[in-house]
């Protein structure tokens, strides 16, 4: 951790020294994100019948613009712990693989910290053309909330506000007309520490425009590993059209021959958007069917264990500054939920206080007969979750 704040601190003076240097103009800009939560926690199993979590994140933004030809960004986590969110943290830490795979965290009086290079890469522009490289992400799909085109930046609906991991690779965009983009892409394997680029990435991806609608063809090979000797394929579709209400579809298949990959490497989401009330009341809706080998399933190298999902929201925005929710996400397959409500206030501009809880509900919390599902109490490790949040921007 030490190293990442010396890293970070000789970049940060590299760059103003590079800024008043004779003939080379650099504007650069910081902005950033300071979240404080507190949070109660009713626990499930093993976890205390009752708990409470304090977190401290903020997230630092620097924008290093040379003229119009070039970019740096930075963007980098500073962390601070203590009750449910430490061991929250340490758990994650471990599942990964330990610290080598993970953020780093240092102990102090009644917390941990921890520091987490977040993004850090170049831009070079050009009249048609544009190279990002470093540490990256590489956006792909459209959808609403689980997007299996984003294998490499996976998101979680159950934590909404998380940005998806950045990846080590490259991105070249290329315009060859106004309403069309080719992007060739490619990413480090999960394993730094491996030397024979075995699970890298490489891949490309053609986008169109029409107007209220864009479509975008994905393929992607990853190189031989364990458990795919031969790589793997992955080929899909992105779509988001704009009509009467907002749709999106994702689907992307991986094709494993070690594994004999059929139906089963298929991941498929579709979803709309729509308001009502001249915008007051948002609807959001979208399905998810994750194939035992797909991008989104556990055995895929997602997150997910079965096969059928629905994430589905109602937001009502009583007016510019308040706002309030309701989502679930639910695992058709097993019959479980993770509903959640949420308060949305902003207190003066740049400030936003939020209320959140959520239930994690199965058929064995419903009715006792020991039907346990994946986004169950039990699964989850908790019955009830509290969290109230202050955001300041600056």
């Amino acid at each position: 951790m030490k190293f990442c704040g010396v890293f970070l601190s000789a970049a940060a003076l590299a760059l103003f020294a590079a800024g008043g240097a004779p003939g080379l103009a650099a504007d650069i800009s910081f902005a950033g994100i300071l979240d404080t939560s507190f949070s109660l926690r009713a626990g499930a199993g093993d976890a205390p019948a009752l708990s409470y979590g304090i977190e401290t994140h903020a997230s630092l933004r620097m924008t290093a613009r040379l003229r119009e030809m070039a970019a740096v960004f930075a963007d980098a986590n500073l962390i601070a712990l203590s009750g449910d969110n430490a061991a929250d943290a340490l758990a994650a830490a471990e599942m990964s693989g330990g610290g080598a795979f993970s953020t780093p965290f240092a102990a102090g009086p009644g917390f941990i910290a921890g520091l987490e290079l977040e993004r850090l890469f170049f831009r070079l522009n050009a009249d048609a053309a544009r190279l990002d490289g470093g540490l990256l992400r590489i956006p792909i799909g459209h959808g609403l909330a689980w997007r299996p085109t984003d294998f490499l930046n996976p998101a979680n609906p159950l934590v909404a506000n998380a940005r998806p991991r950045g990846v080590l690779g490259a991105e070249l965009s290329w315009w060859p007309a106004f309403d069309l983009k080719v992007v060739g892409f490619g990413a480090a394997p999960r394993d730094p520490f491996t030397r024979r680029w075995e699970g890298g990435h490489a891949g490309a991806t053609l986008e169109r425009e029409w107007g209220r609608a864009v479509a975008k063809a994905i393929y992607s090979f990853e190189s031989p590993r364990e458990g795919a000797r031969l790589g793997v394929h992955r080929a899909g579709l992105s779509v988001k059209a704009d009509l009467a209400a907002g749709f999106v579809l994702d689907l992307l298949y991986s094709y494993n021959h070690e594994r004999r990959t059929r139906l089963d490497g298929l991941a498929l989401s579709a979803g709309f958007d729509y308001s009502l009330f001249r915008g007051s009341l948002l609807i959001v809706a979208e399905y998810l069917f994750s194939g035992e080998a797909s991008s989104t399933s556990a055995g895929g190298g997602g997150r997910f264990l079965g096969r059928h999902y629905l994430y589905a929201g109602l937001t009502w925005l009583f007016d510019d500054f308040t706002s309030a929710g309701v989502a679930a996400v639910c695992n058709l397959s097993d019959l479980s939920f993770a509903p959640a409500a949420t308060f949305s206030r902003a207190l003066f501009q740049g400030a936003t206080l939020t209320l959140s809880a959520q239930v994690p509900l199965d058929r064995d919390a419903l009715s006792g007969d020991g039907s346990r599902g994946e986004l169950g109490p039990l699964s989850l490790g908790r019955r009830f979750d509290f969290t109230a949040a202050l955001r300041l921007r600056f």
